[in-house]
């Protein structure tokens, strides 16, 4: 009989640290997003970046991917005065050209980004994204755009509201989970 309890007992016990395993993971998971720059075009010229970038809030932690093709673009994190002019003889904070970029937002603040390959900057491929901390509003700018504005609100998963509501829904869920294998210990 002792055995018996033991082993209902592990049973249940271990089915709460794989759900809560699970639960950490989800949660883990849902404070970032990855975004591919341009969705389907990717980063190209002829590309609308102002109306990509005001899609999503961009929060601490999420990943720009930036797709291209190798050697025919790169991409350059620049500051806001070599965004604008789209001279990158100084200003530039970090480059990128290996066709398949991800750039991690690891502070709430500005983040400007331009092609360094001759007139694609001054042809549209360049833009800006304000970075918040999750929760909080987020601007994006591009193209001779101010930073100013806040997005127009947008109902999409990659708003913060949105995965909260997700982490309820996952935690009850596990509630029910839990009450289920509580419950079919008395089954044996």
């Amino acid at each position: 009989m002792k055995k018996e309890i033991k082993l209902r007992y592990g049973i249940s016990f271990s089915c709460f640290l794989h759900a809560s395993l699970v639960c950490v993971l989800l949660l883990c998971g849902a404070r970032c997003e990855t975004y591919t720059v341009g969705d389907e075009d990717n980063w190209s010229i002829g590309v609308n970046y102002l109306a990509w970038s005001t899609k999503y809030n961009f929060t601490v932690d999420d990943i720009l991917v930036f797709k291209y093709t190798k050697g025919e673009h790169n991409v350059y994190e620049v500051s806001e005065a070599t965004f604008r002019s789209c001279d990158a003889s100084s200003g530039v904070v970090a480059k990128y050209t290996t066709g398949s970029d991800q750039i991690e937002l690891k502070e709430a603040k500005e983040y400007w980004f331009i092609c360094d390959i001759s007139g694609h900057c001054l042809d549209g491929m360049r833009f800006g994204v304000d970075v918040s901390q999750a929760g909080a509003a987020s601007n994006t700018t591009a193209s001779g755009t101010s930073a100013s504005a806040p997005l127009p609100f947008n109902p999409n998963p990659n708003n913060a509201s949105e995965r909260g509501t997700s982490v309820i829904y996952l935690l009850l869920v596990l509630d029910l989970l839990l009450k289920f294998f509580d419950d079919a210990k008395y089954l044996y």
